[in-house]
């Protein structure tokens, strides 16, 4: 399975639904706490093209988005397939 990255904050609901769905699936990932660790958003902006909300979630080398970037890619049935390819 490839690596799964989140940048999160924990205030913010999106996170904690992203969370749940990979934890579901039983997928295990890292989390980067942007509120905790402010100089880590520059990071995270510059790996997602500039998006600055979180969550930001990568998937080995690849962005997959927000929550919802997540989420439809699980309803169309391509996140298997992105975990494991």
């Amino acid at each position: 399975m490839k690596p799964v990255e989140l940048y999160v904050s924990p205030l913010c609901g999106y996170c904690h639904a992203a969370k749940k769905l990979l934890k579901q699936k039983g997928v295990n990932f890292s989390e980067v706490n942007v509120l905790a660790q402010p100089a880590r958003k520059t990071e995270m902006m510059k790996r997602a093209g500039g998006r600055h909300t979180v969550p930001q979630i990568f998937i080995g080398d690849t962005h997959v988005g927000g929550y919802d970037d997540l989420y439809a890619l699980e309803r169309a049935g391509k996140l298997d397939t992105l975990l494991h390819k």
